[in-house]
Formats: structure tokens, C-alpha cells, sequence
């Protein structure tokens, strides 16, 4: 939210809530945690606690963001909630898989965690100024998303399939 915040002007007037706060602390808040998740992100515990935070706020940024995207766009009130929760639910599954992902691994890589940084600004600066391209971006790391379920789903029943089977 800080990169495309920075990028885009005016932004902040879109996002619900934060349009009621002042820009100089909506920017030293979102620095603050933008410096708490570079540092807590190299060990496991800081990354248990980053993933714990970003579960429990991904859906509200998720819809702050399609919010403030459907009102810089112009789209009706009505069109602006929808998209608000379409993104907001968007962004809990993908945070959900991420987690998943994560405790199977147990852990990430410091690259994993910058590539998907890096993902998500994308995602975010083609919502703004290439929707359609945005959509495609959204509905692939959905489709990603389903592909993940059903993978950890094989692994879990074969896994569980192995702890009950008598050794010959």
C-alpha cells in the first residue's frame, strides 16, 4: 500500500478510512510497518508473526484497495462494495494459501517473500492503470490458488494414508 500510495497521487482520497486520516500519518504508519516486515521477515518467529498479521488484515486491505480502485475508476456506490468484497475475499484466499505454503515448508526464503512483494505492487499498479490486464493477473494467482488446494490435498491424504498403514 505504501509503494502504490507514493506512486499514485491523491490516492489516499479514495481509500475508505484513511481518507479521514492525515496523509503524514497514513505514510509514517504504513513506513513503520513496511520496516517491521523487511526486519522481522529474516528470522522464523518474525515471519510467524508476519503471516499472523497479514491473515487477520489481508481482507481489509484487500478491499480497501478494490475500493479505492472501483472509486478512482468511477464505478457506482453499489459496484464499489461489491468490489470491496470481491477484493477483500481475494486477498484472504490468496493470504490463506501463502500461509498454507508456508507451514508445509516451514518457512520461506528471503526471495519468496521478495518476489511476492513484488507480485503484488504489479497486481496493484495494473488494477489502476490496466484493469483488464489487473483482472487476468487476479484470476491467475486464483487459479494458482485452487491448483495449491488441491496439491496440499493429495499431500495430506497421502501423508495421512502412510501414518495408517500398518509397516510390512
Amino acid at each position: 500500500m505504501l509503494l502504490v500510495g507514493l506512486l499514485k497521487t491523491n490516492l489516499w482520497v479514495n481509500v475508505p478510512f484513511l481518507s479521514g486520516l492525515s496523509p503524514q500519518v497514513v505514510v509514517g504508519v504504513l513506513v513503520s510497518l513496511s520496516l517491521f516486515e523487511i526486519f522481522a521477515s529474516k528470522k522464523r518467529l518474525g515471519q510467524r508473526a508476519i503471516q499472523l498479521a497479514q491473515l487477520v488484515l489481508s481482507p481489509i486491505v484487500g478491499a480497501w484497495m478494490g475500493m479505492a480502485t472501483a472509486r478512482f475508476t468511477g464505478l457506482p456506490d453499489a459496484m464499489v462494495a461489491t468490489i470491496g468484497i470481491v477484493g477483500g475475499l481475494l486477498a484472504l484466499v490468496l493470504q490463506l494459501v501463502q500461509v498454507g505454503w508456508f507451514f508445509r515448508l516451514r518457512g520461506f526464503p528471503l526471495w519468496a517473500n521478495l518476489l511476492q512483494d513484488i507480485l503484488c505492487v504489479v497486481l496493484v499498479l495494473f488494477a489502476f492503470d490496466a484493469p483488464t490486464h489487473g483482472g487476468s493477473i487476479a484470476l491467475l494467482l486464483l487459479w494458482l490458488s485452487i491448483r495449491s488446494s488441491s496439491v496440499w490435498y493429495r499431500w495430506y491424504h497421502n501423508g495421512r494414508r502412510s501414518r495408517q498403514s500398518p509397516p510390512n
